[in-house]
C-alpha cells in the first residue's frame, strides 16, 4: 500500500508517535437515542438534541485526554468535538445512523448535507464509513454495496483525507448474530469482508474490523460462557489467517461488547502476533455510563468517567502494547 504526503499528515494527527490508533468512537446516533430512552423510561422522541450533546461532549471531554483520536457525527456531535483533548484527532461519520429494515440487504446511505470536501471542511482528520456487509449476500445487493464504496474512496482521495471503512457482519437470512451459529460463521464472514474492501478499487487507507472470533465461545477465554464454537488454538489461527488476508493498516472495533470481552479480544490479538494498527472503541468505554445520566444527571455522568470510564479506556489502552504501527503496512 502507498499513501499520499497529504492522507499521511492526517493519519499521524489520529495516532501516536509510534503509529498506534487509540481512537475512542461517539458516533452512536440512533442506538444512543435509543438506550438513554430505555434508561429514562420515555419514547426515543423524548430524547433531545441538547441531551444528546451533553451526553457526547461529557464523554469526549472525559476521555480524549487518553486516546489518540475521537470518531463523531455532524448531527450531535460537533459540540463534542469542540471539547476534545488537543492530543485528539477527528473523525467524522459520513453514513445516515441505521439503515431501512423494510429493504432487503441493509443498504447504506450518506447524509445529504456532507461531502468528504465538507468534512474535510468541518476540521475532520478521516471519513469514516459504516457498511453492513454479509459475502454470501445475493450479489446484487453487494454490488451496490461495492460501488457504494468506490465513490466514498474517490470522492475522499480528491480532497486527500483518509477513508476509514467500518464493516459489520450480518445474517442476511434474519439470524441473530450473538448465537453460537453465528459465531461459528464469523471467521469466513470477516475474513471474506477484509479481502474484499482491500482491494486498490475502493481506494481505502484503514479498515476497521471486526474481531474474527466471539470471545464468549472460545473454550477457556476469560469471557467464555460455556458454548464452544472453537477451541483458543483455532480463535488465535483465525486471527492470523485474517490478517493474513489484506494488506492495508487494521483496527479493531468493539462492536458494543463489554470492555472485559473486549480486552480480552484483544489479548488473543496479541497472542497471535496480527499486525493490527490499534483500535477504536466506543461502547465497550462508555456504555455503562448511560443509565448513570439518564438517572441521575451530568454530575454523576461526569463522577463516572473519571472514576469507571477511565479505568475501562486504561483497560483497553493497556492491551494496544502488541499493536504494530499503520505506517508498516506502507509501500
Amino acid at each position: 500500500m502507498s499513501l499520499s504526503e497529504g492522507k499521511k499528515l492526517h493519519m499521524h494527527k489520529l495516532s501516536n508517535k509510534d503509529g498506534i490508533i487509540a481512537a475512542a468512537a461517539m458516533d452512536q446516533r440512533g442506538s444512543l437515542a435509543k438506550s438513554l430512552a430505555a434508561a429514562k423510561g420515555v419514547t426515543q422522541k423524548e430524547i433531545s438534541q441538547e441531551l444528546m450533546e451533553e451526553f457526547k461532549t461529557a464523554v469526549v471531554r472525559a476521555l480524549t485526554p487518553h486516546a489518540t483520536a475521537i470518531l463523531l457525527d455532524t448531527e450531535f456531535g460537533l459540540p463534542a468535538a469542540k471539547a476534545r483533548a488537543a492530543n485528539a484527532g477527528l473523525l467524522l461519520a459520513y453514513e445516515k445512523t441505521g439503515y431501512d429494515a423494510t429493504v432487503p440487504g441493509r443498504l447504506p446511505d450518506l447524509l445529504p448535507d456532507l461531502s468528504a470536501l465538507r468534512i474535510k471542511e468541518l476540521g475532520a482528520d478521516a471519513v469514516k464509513i459504516l457498511l453492513y456487509y454479509a459475502p454470501d449476500d445475493d450479489p446484487k445487493i453487494n454490488e451496490v454495496k461495492h460501488a457504494f464504496i468506490e465513490r466514498i474512496g474517490s470522492e475522499c482521495q480528491d480532497v486527500q483525507i483518509p477513508f476509514f471503512l467500518e464493516f459489520i457482519g450480518y445474517d442476511h437470512n434474519g439470524g441473530d448474530d450473538k448465537t453460537l451459529e453465528f459465531a461459528k460463521k464469523k471467521p469466513g464472514i470477516v475474513m471474506a469482508s477484509m479481502k474484499e474492501f482491500s482491494k486498490p478499487r475502493y481506494q481505502v487507507d484503514v479498515l476497521k474490523v471486526e474481531v474474527p472470533v466471539n470471545a464468549e465461545y472460545v473454550e477457556g477465554s476469560s469471557v467464555y460462557k460455556g458454548q464452544k464454537a472453537y477451541t483458543r488454538a483455532e480463535a488465535i489461527e483465525y486471527y492470523r489467517q485474517s490478517a493474513d488476508v489484506t494488506s492495508l493498516p487494521f483496527i479493531y472495533l468493539s462492536a458494543g461488547v463489554s470492555n472485559d470481552q473486549f480486552t480480552e479480544s484483544l489479548a488473543m490479538a496479541g497472542e497471535a502476533g496480527t499486525a493490527f494498527s490499534g483500535v477504536l472503541c466506543g461502547r465497550a468505554t462508555w456504555k455503562d455510563a448511560i443509565p448513570v445520566f439518564a438517572q441521575k444527571g451530568a454530575a454523576a455522568l461526569e463522577d463516572w468517567l473519571a472514576t469507571e470510564g477511565l479505568k475501562n479506556i486504561n483497560a483497553v489502552n493497556e492491551a494496544l502494547k502488541p499493536a504494530k504501527p499503520w505506517w508498516n503496512r506502507l509501500s
